[in-house]
């Protein structure tokens, strides 16, 4: 059913309402729409297409995030063993993405894998002995896992020669390096991927798509429903919209409008806005020399979402490099967001966890304020650390996205930085909202269904089962310890979205 964007008004009820139109509420939104055709649904987006701030390719790395290449996913305990709980369940999120996306290929919902997901190898590089010795360990315990079967490693020049070139090139015979790599690995274009879902929404659901349009303000009713300011940014009209369940997927925006519906669940939390931007060449003879994304250690007092790497990117069909993430500071809570917001976020709620937070990191507010003043030149010699001979001319500076980082209650310091993706409902399960950042779009689909286990319980293991099934053909298994499952999963994904590992 195609729907005119410009000219329709919102009803008044929805069962349920989506606030924004990144790849969260694009899943969620499908999820629904799969298990039961006849809600209500309505999804508003404040600006004029799907996918503009944090989805849009350019504005996040594109790593299909599965543990393969993250460092800061297996820390090292202080026994000197490797911890990979954290990594096996990132990679098991990562397979229910997939699944997710091959269902929505063999439904005819989408078309063309490859204008959104590539196979692209995942390698981590560390360079000295310490750091050696740990990749060494880390691949040795990663590799008992099922989930991490085909990781190589070296430590020879030879053959990081063949694997990453332009890093090799000019580098001496005596320095010490490492290398861990996952053919598996891929590079994802949230943006394409999102847009997709956005278009079958439009055109051949009963989903209500209504863009340039903003929610101010969320507000509870007696009866247990949500009552929303919805603003028309195109004809400037306001009006009131109910809906039985919210969802909040708003990216940056998603911590004042939680704040706005005062549920008690929300208390204490609090944002740090950190942009970013990119090193990008478009060089082809550059590009041929580097078929890969390699991560590397993050540096002192840097936090994790800053971990230097160096990977290829195709976007659109073109292929790319870029290099960073480089820090940056906004008062901004999304890139097309306003000065005020981080200000305005400040509430009696949650500035002993803002003030909490600030004391215990200063190092990192200090890593900020270096970030910030380097200038294209500093950038550059950075950057030379993985490339030798890169020449400034080859590399434009980009501009990424918005994060906000959560900040949370924590009774011993007051506040605590989160660096991962949060999920906050309230006790009755009619409103959500995804807070954080990375690992993200990666985990949409694991990060949907985990909302939905929290508000819907009853109808996703009841009526709602074999569609899930059907799906996420793994649900409610791990693939942790089950060859046989992993391996077929794997071989469904790949066929389906057409990787080429």
């Amino acid at each position: 059913m195609s729907q005119s964007l410009t000219s329709r008004t919102p009803k008044p009820k929805y069962d349920v309402v989506l606030i924004g139109g990144g790849i969260m509420s694009a899943t969620l939104a499908t999820l629904l729409h799969e298990f039961d055709p006849n809600l209500e649904i309505a999804i508003f987006e404040r600006l004029g297409r799907f996918a503009k701030e944090s989805t849009a390719a350019w504005n996040n790395a594109g790593t299909g995030h599965s543990a393969f290449c993250e460092l800061n996913y297996t820390p090292e305990n202080p026994d000197g063993t490797i911890d990979i709980s954290k990594a096996e369940s990132i990679a098991e999120q990562f397979e229910i993405s997939k699944q997710f996306w091959s269902y929505l290929l063999t439904k005819g919902y989408i078309q063309e894998p490859k204008d959104f997901i590539n196979s692209c190898p995942h390698m981590s590089l560390v360079f000295g002995e310490k750091d050696a010795e740990y990749l060494k360990k880390r691949h040795d315990k990663m590799s008992e896992s099922v989930l991490f079967n085909g990781m190589q490693f070296s430590t020879d020049h030879d053959k990081l020669r063949e694997w990453i070139p332009l890093v090799m090139s000019k580098r001496n015979e005596s320095e010490i390096m490492a290398a861990t790599r996952m053919d598996l690995g891929t590079d994802v274009n949230f943006g394409s991927l999102t847009r997709k879902m956005g278009r079958h929404l439009l055109e051949d659901s009963n989903v209500e798509v209504f863009l340039y349009h903003e929610v101010k303000d969320i507000d509870p009713r007696e009866n247990g429903q949500w009552e929303m300011k919805v603003k028309d940014r195109i004809h400037n009209h306001k009006q009131e919209v109910v809906a039985d369940f919210v969802f909040i997927g708003a990216g940056g925006y998603a911590l004042p409008l939680l704040d706005s519906s005062d549920i008690k669940e929300s208390a204490g939390y609090g944002g740090f806005p950190v942009s970013g931007e990119w090193l990008v060449t478009h060089n082809p003879e550059l590009v041929e020399k580097h078929q890969a994304k390699v991560y590397t250690q993050a540096t002192v007092d840097a936090p994790p979402m800053s971990v230097p790497h160096l990977d290829l990117r195709i976007i659109d069909g073109k292929k790319a490099l870029l290099f960073g993430p480089f820090a940056g500071f906004s008062t901004k809570f999304l890139k097309e967001g306003s000065y005020l917001d981080l200000p305005e976020s400040v509430n009696t709620k949650n500035i002993r966890s803002l003030f909490g937070a600030w004391w215990h990191n200063i190092p990192l507010t200090k890593y900020l304020v270096q970030q910030v003043a380097m200038t294209k030149a500093q950038r550059i010699q950075h950057l030379r650390e993985f490339v030798k001979d890169a020449n400034e001319a080859d590399w434009e500076l980009k501009v990424a996205g918005q994060r906000v980082q959560v900040i949370k209650k924590d009774e011993k310091d007051g506040g605590k930085l989160e660096f991962g993706t949060e999920v906050v409902v309230n006790k009755s399960g009619t409103i959500a909202s995804l807070l954080g950042a990375s690992p993200g779009a990666s985990t949409a689909a694991y990060a949907m269904l985990n909302v939905l286990e929290k508000c819907f319980p009853e109808k996703l293991h009841g009526e709602w089962k074999d569609k899930l099934l059907e799906m996420i053909p793994s649900y409610g298994q791990k693939l942790a310890g089950n060859p046989e499952l992993t391996e077929k999963v794997r071989n469904y994904s790949k066929e389906k979205l057409e990787l080429e590992y």
